[in-house]
């Protein structure tokens, strides 16, 4: 009897073999994306977070410490004089009408400017995404230029301009040019996140009796309720945190808390009790509205960017 001598194939002993061997020879790169799957990535991310936040602590403990401890000894002594903790400096903050004037200064220009932005930015990009008017793609073309224009340019020009206003030095003032140089970015993300809207979901809308004016409250505004969430928090951190802008238009009157810690600096040997609590403060308002709404801030991004 003549027996047949059966061969391995592409897909047997050999094949087996060569997968086994190409296993055993990964890159570094797959060996290394294998262990961060087990969590060594998240540990080395949780340790450059906190590594990333010391900063901040450290602000935090100094500004709960007196003026003669902050200057005799660093903030991390705290752990073993846990004394020098108190909450002097604070007092001293809201007994000084500077700072505490430039902090409801700075509410009134960042909410204002956050909300025009989002409210003004909405209704041009939905009717960039879905409204029928002549030159409509040369406007946006125009919109998405002006992204690329520096907030420096005009610093001079506007300067002119709100001054035969009337305005320069005034809230309004500031808040104008918050505005101006926020709408571009809002008009490209919210018109790409309203295009992605279906067609039909807008008809049938119609068709039951909706016009343009309520079918963009009540359709339009809550499906793009995420790319308006992280619209408004980007601008909000913008405007709370600029100094530039507020450097120009604001008076002594209209300083934003910005301004005023900047001039509080030249002063920092006399004054560092209100120096410290007022940085701490004009830092952990913003990360704490970051923070807040994150899920949203990546959600609207990606949105609206993908287009």
């Amino acid at each position: 009897m003549t027996t047949v001598e059966e061969r391995p194939g592409p897909s047997g002993a050999a094949g087996t073999a060569g997968t086994a061997g190409t296993a055993g020879k990964r890159s570094l790169a797959a060996r290394l994306a294998s262990g961060a799957a087990g969590g060594v990535l998240r540990v080395f991310l949780l340790l450059v977070a906190l590594f990333w936040l010391v900063p901040t602590f450290g602000l935090l403990v100094s500004s709960f410490r007196d003026p003669t401890d902050i200057s005799a000894s660093g903030w991390w002594t705290v752990f073993s004089a846990p004394a020098q903790l108190t909450t002097r400096s604070y007092q001293s903050l809201l007994e000084n009408d500077g700072i505490t004037d430039a902090l409801f200064n700075t509410v009134w220009i960042t909410v204002p400017a956050t909300l025009l932005v989002v409210l003004i930015g909405a209704m041009a990009g939905y009717a960039f995404a879905w409204l029928d008017f002549k030159g409509r793609d040369w406007w946006f073309m125009a919109v998405v230029g002006l992204l690329v224009v520096p907030v420096q340019v005009a610093l001079i020009p506007l300067s002119g301009l709100f001054r035969d206003l009337g305005i320069f030095g005034d809230i309004i003032g500031v808040v104008l040019f918050h505005v101006g140089f926020g709408l571009p970015f809002a008009i490209f993300l919210l018109r790409n996140f309203f295009a992605e809207i279906p067609r039909e979901l807008l008809e049938a809308a119609r068709l039951d009796g909706a016009g343009e004016v309520r079918l963009f409250v009540t359709v339009v505004l809550p499906l793009a309720a995420p790319a308006l969430a992280s619209l408004g928090i980007f601008q909000f951190l913008w405007v709370w945190n600029d100094m530039l802008v507020a450097l120009v238009f604001s008076s002594s009157d209209s300083q934003p808390l910005t301004v005023a810690l900047q001039q509080q600096v030249r002063q920092f040997g006399s004054n560092i009790e209100v120096l410290a609590p007022g940085a701490f403060i004009s830092m952990v308002i913003p990360l704490a509205v970051f923070f807040a709404f994150q899920r949203q801030f990546v959600s609207g991004v990606m949105a609206g960017a993908v287009k």
